[in-house]
């Protein structure tokens, strides 16, 4: 037997012990309001979307509800997620565009929440953003994001309804698009 195979028996031990806690952490809801994710992002197309609440830059609760009536695009984004960075100039113009026309973009950082305020905050944005770190993974999945994976995008129209999912780099011509649909269905 060799003398690293204790080394490489602790470190499998150790991982398999993570992977546990992780999932119980991460894993399903336990008290059974968690969305069914299986489907993907698209399992929630047409359904009243899930609430959740976390802290603004400012410290404030805030939920999906506090923008009831509005069309409400979320976006789930890190400061060290390269495609996330790169779309946050057209998200805030787009803000600027169709505020008027009831659009709320609404940035959830999944990021260490004092880096994620202050890079914000250099950003220049302008939209509000929440902040958290495993509450946002669980919010992420309750809207179908059970891989996690950044940037990862929600448009919700003025009744509560998910309209549109997207996961990756957001085209500003197919966003806007689907956001001028909505405006017009009011």
């Amino acid at each position: 037997m060799s003398k690293t195979f204790p080394l490489m028996l602790a470190v499998a031990i150790l991982a398999a012990v993570s992977g546990y806690f992780a999932a119980k952490k991460f894993g399903p809801d336990p008290s059974g309001q968690q969305q069914a994710t299986a489907a993907g992002p698209q399992a929630l197309l047409g359904q009243k979307r899930p609430d959740f609440s976390h802290l603004d830059s400012a410290g404030q609760p805030v939920s999906a509800a506090d923008y009831d009536g509005k069309i409400l695009l979320l976006n789930f984004w890190a400061s060290w997620c390269a495609p996330c960075v790169e779309e946050m100039p057209m998200l805030s113009r787009l803000q600027e565009a169709y505020s008027a026309s009831g659009l709320q973009v609404l940035g959830i950082a999944l990021d260490d929440p004092e880096r994620a305020a202050a890079f914000a905050e250099d950003m220049a944005l302008a939209y509000p953003v929440l902040l958290g770190a495993a509450d946002v993974v669980v919010t992420g999945r309750r809207y179908g994001n059970s891989s996690g994976m950044l940037p990862f995008s929600v448009l919700i129209d003025q009744q509560g309804m998910v309209r549109w999912t997207h996961l990756g780099l957001l085209e500003s011509e197919m966003l806007e698009q689907k956001v001028r649909a909505l405006t017009r269905s009011d």
